[in-house]
């Protein structure tokens, strides 16, 4: 991706606006897109190496490995370096998806911040042609993978080593 742009792929869970975690540009590209503020989007990665990388704390990761990789997101705690990401808020949802195309395309990119390719109040895209529909050339490219109608991500925070489920998804975990 060339810096600042932002495109529209299949996660593996929804389709959902992507752009490089690494580029600050692109990442507001993408919250203006989807008038977020104050609601970060999720970061998806290759590795624990790649969220590592990029800021996060190996302590935090090492305590939610056994989850992945797999449709969990792991709400973890930023410092202030990553701010452009969590939007301020201080945390941010992190997931290691087991999806062997998306796990090919971020080991090329690195991570991706990524929210459901949709604008606020209107259900997720299911098809390029929808996601086409909400953002037209406001987005640079988008990457058709045909219909996309996964379940949602388990949404999962450790509290004092204690797993706590914000919001159940498709994997089920014993809290």
């Amino acid at each position: 991706m060339v810096p600042g742009e932002i495109a529209v792929m299949a996660t593996d869970t929804v389709y959902g606006v992507v752009a490089r975690a690494v580029d600050a540009e692109a990442v507001a590209r993408l919250y203006r897109l989807k008038h977020r503020e104050g609601k970060p989007g999720t970061l998806i990665a290759g590795s624990v190496e790649q969220l590592v990388a990029l800021g996060i704390e190996q302590s935090q990761l090492d305590a939610v490995s056994q989850f992945w990789p797999d449709a969990v997101s792991v709400i973890v705690d930023c410092g202030p370096e990553l701010s452009y990401l969590h939007q301020g808020i201080g945390s941010l949802a992190v997931r290691i998806p087991n999806n062997d195309r998306l796990a090919e395309i971020l080991a090329q990119t690195g991570p991706l911040l990524t929210s459901s390719a949709n604008q606020p109040g209107e259900p997720p895209a299911r098809t390029i042609d929808e996601a086409r529909h909400y953002f037209g050339e406001q987005v640079s490219w988008y990457e058709n993978d045909g219909y996309v109608d996964g379940p949602p991500s388990t949404v999962i925070k450790v509290i004092n080593n204690q797993v706590s489920i914000v919001r159940q998804g498709v994997v089920t975990i014993a809290s």
